[in-house]
């Protein structure tokens, strides 16, 4: 038996910061998953519409000897019997059976789905279900993909050929967390590219290429099977494992040198397997030389397997019981802070998101709560995918109807999570183990990540969630997990499920000495585009040392603050910030300006008027100064257009400004001046600022209502389109694959006819065929020879046709065996000198209803002529023994008189009437020579006398009289010994 070492070895972890993709204890401590049911690997394949082109291809070059077992799972019309089971026999050698309820599975044999059922797999015994989905949710591949990862956990396979829409998604996430094998239909290849493509989507598939070349792929995976185990313990004790850390940090940026050493290395060994290396120091050269490889390996590391609701005892707990409790403690309008690290695409933010508003509407409470929900992931991938909140229509498996209607809008072919959830949630990129954690939280979802730590790193990280949680805080971790030796950190809020509660005790204040953090470093360099002029002038240098020395200080910028030009001296008010070097105004501002700049800035980005700053005050190295902005937006020339140009000019001295203070306030001092100036710049500012926040409000809202109004019927007119599609969908999905095997079974009619038609011309049998009303429906080629028929005449009564039978009563007959469904057969001559035999029969149909008649004429014109010989032949000899002057007497082998001549009535005295059919032996046999002469007629018959002899007989008048015979064999038509014919001559007086 076949067993795959690779397949039962294969382990799918997460990564650092990902969800776990599973919860048992076996996992806990990190043991590879075997089969409970199986020895041997088996197959799921799941495919939808044009997927039997792509069965045809693989199973036209799987051999029948692999070793694994095929289940076969496609979406079929719920009304429509299927043919896949046939179609495939005609393709594989191996068994090919449709699977009946409780079906124990069997290596090298092919199993298919029947039509409207679903199916699942327990202890290797396929079981059958109704389905509850409605017609256009069915998602059984998902199902049994599912099942199959729980049943067979490393052995399992799952393949995705051709098809629409994303079943088979879900269930190989499944696959994958148990450590299984996924491929995948090459997109390209596909008659229908939407099932591999959402596949490759969701999930690090193992092989992708086309269905004529998956088995290839499936059977490499199987010559592992030949090496043993592929990392010896030496080799674990060897240096190659923290080459492979070093490669992965130096390229990745990313530190696993805390992951569990286990875990590493089973994610190593499946790659090895998937490429056929047989030593770690080889895979640790191909690394080298592969790129590509290491952020396939770091993919593996990171792979997330998550789904909504996962684990619902643990949400429904929460619910119930935790919320509850907490928000009887908070105050009215209190916003909640939650994190959920290791994230991947979001479902678990979500969920708790979805949870926390259910927890609100079940308690009813007055007051007004919130919940802010932080979520980071340390893969940048799965936090954009989970930024958009797009999800499979796959997804309904695990959200009920009713949370799908409440918190999601269906598009296209995925659910989109609705604002009011998606708003709670804020997704960061983030590695838990370096980066700053998130504080003063309520909630902290941390699920199915620790388990892949070593237990320091577990310790520093449990330390770091308390650091997190506010007092009574809740940590939720997976069903795996523990809090360790952390206990006086937390307190058991339901240990069954997980679920703890912080202490309140003082913060620790150790330094958690986690792993550095090693990335690419790239060279960030600050391109400053100047022109440089060739002054060949004098007019050119004057105009520059104008420029420079006599003009005042200005910068020309973009509509963002980048700065493109500087004139005169402008550090007096810009200056280099501390941190990374930048070139943008804003933030380049000293103390003063960058307060005043925005407002001022984005007034000039609206039009071309200037936006003028009387006497700001601005810090400088020295101490302040009073300064005047002018600002304006560049109008012309169009090469500058659109830019901003800021000019800076020093007010002269401080008796300046303050005799100019006094004017505009009428204050007694400069001090007193400058506030009342700050204080009006403010108030103008302030006031500008409302109106344009009045204005943009107003705005805002009629074109949110415009919006609002639009987005209903919008929302409305795509739930409608939506629903009409995906009935659509499911239904033009049902009839491609309908539709195919239309096309297989017209070729297999196709087929079955032209064998049929050859079968019957090569019988030169001459057949019509009528209907009811005795009209032609068809006919051969030889009956052509009887009627005179074209094609055209099919639909013609057969009557109207010539023909040159001597069977006037042929119609009579045709209409009695119409109505008494009794066959009737005559041999009937023809004007031409032929001979038929005329069958005539009901035409029946395979659900037994008469719809006619079949006529056929069998030529026997040689048999009959024969027949005509052969009685003449018979007359001419009973004529000829009639005179001949000998006796003559014909005997069946057991003695019966068959032949008896005019001679033998003389001698014997008899009549030939009262001879025939009685015993020789009883009419003319002694009584004491009855015995010999049976057994000398056997002997006879059998060889061993000759076949002249004299013997005595009787006459009916008492004489015995001495005859002697000459014995001659009878044969019948087939050449079997049927008796004797003697001739014999009376010598009694002799």
């Amino acid at each position: 038996m076949l067993v795959l070492l690779f397949l039962a070895t294969l382990m799918k972890k997460p990564k650092l910061g990902k969800t776990a993709p599973t919860e048992t204890s076996d996992l806990l401590l990190d043991k590879p998953i075997t089969s409970k049911s199986s020895t041997f690997p088996i197959v799921g394949i799941g495919a939808s519409a044009g997927g039997l082109q792509g069965l045809e291809q693989f199973f036209g070059n799987m051999p029948i000897d692999s070793g694994m077992a095929f289940v076969v799972i496609q979406h079929l019309d719920p009304n429509h019997k299927g043919m896949l089971t046939e179609i495939l026999q005609r393709i594989t050698k191996m068994k090919v059976s449709t699977v009946t309820d409780r079906l124990k599975i069997k290596p090298n044999c092919v199993y298919v789905i029947p039509s409207n059922k679903s199916m699942s797999i327990l202890k290797g015994a396929l079981h059958l279900f109704e389905p509850i989905e409605t017609h256009g949710l069915r998602l059984p591949i998902d199902l049994f993909f599912r099942s199959l990862a729980d049943d067979l956990g490393a052995q399992s396979v799952g393949i995705i050929l051709s098809g629409m829409g994303s079943d088979g998604s879900l269930g190989l996430k499944a696959i994958k967390e148990k450590g299984g094998i996924v491929l995948v239909q090459a997109p390209e290849s596909a008659k229908f590219d939407s099932m591999p493509q959402n596949a490759i989507e969701a999930v690090t598939v193992d092989f992708v290429s086309p269905a004529n070349e998956l088995p290839l792929k499936l059977v490499s995976i199987g010559k592992t099977t030949t090496r043993k185990n592929s990392i010896t313990k030496l080799e674990k004790d060897s240096r190659s494992l923290d080459k492979i850390i070093i490669l992965l940090r130096a390229q990745t940026g990313n530190d696993f040198s805390q992951y569990k050493e286990n875990t590493i290395y089973r994610r190593i060994e499946r790659r090895m397997g998937i490429h056929i290396i047989n030593t770690i120091e080889s895979y640790v050269n191909f690394l080298q030389k592969n790129h590509a490889e290491i952020k396939i390996l770091f993919n593996e590391l990171l792979i997330g397997v998550t789904s909504f609701f996962r684990d619902s005892a643990v949400w429904e707990d929460l619910k119930n019981k935790v919320l509850p409790h907490m928000f009887s403690e908070l105050q009215h309008g209190q916003v909640l802070r939650a994190w959920v690290p290791a994230c991947s695409t979001g479902e678990e933010a979500f969920t708790l998101a979805i949870i926390f508003k259910e927890a609100i509407e079940k308690t009813k409470h007055d007051k007004n709560f919130t919940l802010q929900i932080f979520a980071t992931d340390l893969d940048s991938g799965a936090i954009e995918q989970a930024r958009k909140g797009m999800y499979p229509t796959s997804i309904a498996s695990e959200v009920s109807a009713t949370r799908l209607n409440r918190f999601f809008v269906k598009t296209d072919n995925q659910y989109r999570i609705n604002a009011e959830i998606r708003e709670m949630v804020v997704f960061a990129a983030q590695n838990v183990i370096k980066d700053p954690p998130f504080t003063k939280l309520d909630i902290l979802s941390c699920r199915n990540m620790l388990i892949y730590m070593d237990t320091d790193l577990q310790k520093k990280l449990l330390s770091l969630f308390h650091y997190s949680l506010n007092k009574s805080g809740i940590l939720i971790l997976g069903t795996a997990e523990t809090i360790n030796d952390r206990k006086e950190f937390f307190t058991d809020v339901n240990s069954k499920l997980r679920i703890y509660q912080s202490t309140g005790s003082p913060k620790s204040e150790e330094l958690f000495n986690f792993p550095s953090s090693f990335s690419q470093t790239k060279n960030n360099t600050i391109e400053n585009e100047a022109k440089v002029k060739t002054l060949d002038n004098i007019e050119a240098l004057a105009n520059d040392l104008l420029l420079q020395q006599f003009s005042p200080a200005s910068v020309v910028v973009t509509h963002v603050g980048d700065i493109l030009y500087l004139t005169g001296n402008t550090g007096k008010y810009l200056t280099p910030a501390a941190g990374k070097a930048s070139m943008n105004i804003f933030t380049m501002a000293r103390e003063g300006l960058v307060n005043e700049l925005p407002i001022a800035f984005r007034k000039a980005t609206q039009n071309y008027e200037k936006i003028n700053l009387r006497h700001v005050k601005v810090a400088t190295n020295s101490g302040t100064l009073l300064v005047d902005v002018t600002i304006q937006q560049i109008e012309k020339p169009l090469a500058l257009k659109g830019k901003i140009i800021m000019v800076f000019n020093d007010v002269p001295n401080a008796k300046d400004k303050t005799t100019r203070h006094k004017k505009i306030k009428g204050t007694s001092t400069a001090s007193q001046a400058e506030l009342e100036l700050n204080i009006q710049r403010l108030t103008e500012e302030l006031q500008s600022t409302r109106e344009e926040m009045q204005t943009s409000q107003e705005e805002q809202k009629s074109t949110n209502e415009e919006l609002q109004s639009s987005n209903e019927e919008l929302q409305s007119t795509n739930e409608e389109l939506t629903t009409s599609k995906e009935e659509m969908q499911s239904l033009n999905e049902e009839l491609h694959t309908v539709n195919t095997e239309l096309q297989s079974n017209v070729s297999d009619s196709a087929r079955a006819n032209n064998d049929i038609n050859n079968l019957l011309n090569s019988s030169e049998i001459a057949t019509l065929f009528l209907d009811k009303e005795l009209k032609i429906r068809q006919f051969t080629i030889h009956a052509t020879k009887i009627f005179k028929l074209i094609h055209s005449d099919i639909g013609r009564d057969y009557t109207d046709l010539a023909n040159n039978l001597n069977y006037s009563e042929m119609h009579t007959d045709a209409k009695e065996v119409l109505r008494t469904l009794v066959f009737a057969e005559k041999i009937i001559s023809s004007n031409d000198g032929f001979y038929y035999t005329i069958r005539i029969m009901p035409y029946r149909t395979i659900d037994d209803i008469i719809e006619g008649l079949v006529i056929t004429f069998i030529d026997v014109t040689e048999a009959k002529e024969l027949e005509i010989a052969l009685r003449e032949t018979k007359q001419i000899l009973r004529s000829f023994i009639k005179k001949v002057p000998s006796v003559v007497i014909g005997l069946s082998s057991s003695g019966i008189i068959i032949e008896f001549n005019p001679e033998a009535e003389n001698v014997f005295k008899r009549q030939r009437s009262e001879v025939i059919n009685r015993s020789y032996y009883d009419l003319f046999i002694p009584e004491g020579l009855r015995e010999k002469v049976e057994l000398d007629m056997k002997e006879i018959l059998a060889g061993n006398l000759p076949n002249r002899f004299e013997n005595l007989v009787k006459s009916a008048t008492g004489d015995q009289l001495k005859i002697e015979w000459t014995a001659h064999k009878q044969f019948n038509e087939k050449g079997n010994l049927t008796g004797i014919v003697a001739i014999g001559e009376n010598i009694t007086a002799l």
